[in-house]
């Protein structure tokens, strides 16, 4: 006779393996105190990202204009980011026109707000949100993760381990939850990689979307559409840029950081497929957006982009698809694809992106290959947020 299997118990102990074994992972990549240090970066890296030449950035250091940095007893200087920050204050102060290293806000600038989204998982939304986080940290602007993905990869992504961390409390949940929300500054972790800040995201996050249809029901206000943008306002003053990983659904959390956008990001892997499903993921997106736009919400965004991710230039269906794209919306395609790379999925086995690990650690033409592809969108992102600042 056949043994029956008692499925809760069966789940349970597959999430008790996974977890110890996650926890295992961590501690040998990370260990003893199991958290991630952001690398140094070499003069070409720091040049490139400073804007700069990198003999015009030598020849600063010869001139004692900047202060010394990491060098190695070969004598080759490496970058931290906080020392990239302060060459940038210095340049900034003999530039000739303000902004030109210092990009991120001036007086009288809105904060840029990012949601990427997509209505299926898979889509590359956490890879493209995180990477454009790190482009832009690292080259001088002040940026806010915030994960609204119940799932938490982002969160994972900067180091944490949400079923450890923030299994009860500690999320953006808490800051966006109906009964006694916490000011938002009590939830957001500063992170290892400089100029980034975190709102976790975790499980604990699909309880607004239970508790969502009661509080309509008992009108709390402020509705849940805006409890987003509510709970941003505390802390817009200290970033430059505010960007959200929504969940691959489009429920009450995707809505609410859609209110809360200036901008959206929609990334698609290019086959026949995933186009259908974004038709009905765009359809039913505009029908709800009308519902909480006559509710009261603010819909009014700087730019919406759809940024192809995946994608394998000498795939001839890829190609077609892509070219049916920009036939059909135009310049809201992005420009410059996220091209298909290993090095995005190899670098994700110890947790990390491609702006982390060192060049030496894969076939360099793999590596420059996925760096110049990341550098070429998140370079266009700027130029989005820049356009926005009217510059």
């Amino acid at each position: 006779m056949a043994h029956s299997i008692h499925i809760n118990q069966r789940i349970r102990e597959n999430a008790q393996n996974i977890s110890a074994a996650l926890e295992s992972h961590m501690m040998t990549i990370f260990a003893p105190d199991a958290r991630k240090e952001l690398r140094l970066f070499s003069a070409g890296e720091a040049a490139e990202l400073l804007g700069i030449s990198t003999s015009f950035l030598r020849k600063l250091h010869f001139d004692g204009k900047i202060p010394d940095v990491h060098t190695t007893p070969g004598g080759r200087r490496h970058y931290s980011a906080a020392d990239m920050i302060e060459i940038r204050k210095i340049l900034e102060t003999t530039a000739k026109t303000s902004g030109a290293y210092l990009r991120g806000r001036r007086e009288g600038d809105k904060v840029q707000v990012l949601s990427f989204l997509n209505f299926k998982g898979g889509s590359g939304k956490t890879t493209s949100s995180v990477h454009a986080a790190q482009r832009l940290a690292l080259k001088g602007y002040r940026v806010l993760c915030v994960d609204v993905d119940p799932q938490a990869s982002l969160t994972t992504l900067f180091g944490y381990r949400p079923e450890y961390d923030f299994l009860q409390s500690g999320t953006i949940y808490d800051a966006i939850r109906y009964e006694d929300p916490l000011p938002l500054s009590q939830i957001i972790q500063q992170t290892y990689f400089t100029g980034i800040d975190l709102a976790p995201g975790g499980l604990m996050l699909q309880e607004f979307e239970h508790e969502t249809p009661q509080a309509l029901m008992g009108n709390i206000q402020p509705p849940f559409f805006a409890r987003m943008a509510a709970a941003l306002q505390e802390v817009e003053a200290n970033y430059d840029v505010i960007i959200f990983d929504c969940p691959p659904q489009l429920g009450y959390l995707t809505m609410s950081a859609l209110c809360a956008s200036t901008g959206v990001l929609i990334t698609v892997v290019p086959n026949m497929l995933d186009i259908a499903s974004m038709s009905q993921f765009l359809q039913m997106s505009a029908d709800l957006l009308d519902v909480v736009s006559n509710a009261g919400a603010n819909m009014e965004f700087d730019f919406l982009r759809f940024l192809i991710n995946r994608y394998e230039p000498n795939d001839g269906p890829q190609q077609q698809v892509v070219a049916f794209m920009r036939q059909l919306f135009g310049e809201e395609v992005m420009v410059s694809p996220m091209l298909k790379t290993t090095a995005i999925s190899d670098a994700g086995l110890t947790q990390q992106t491609v702006y982390e690990v060192e060049r030496s650690q894969f076939h360099r033409t793999t590596y420059d290959r996925a760096v110049d592809s990341l550098n070429l969108v998140n370079d266009e992102i700027e130029s989005l947020l820049q356009q926005a600042w009217g510059r």
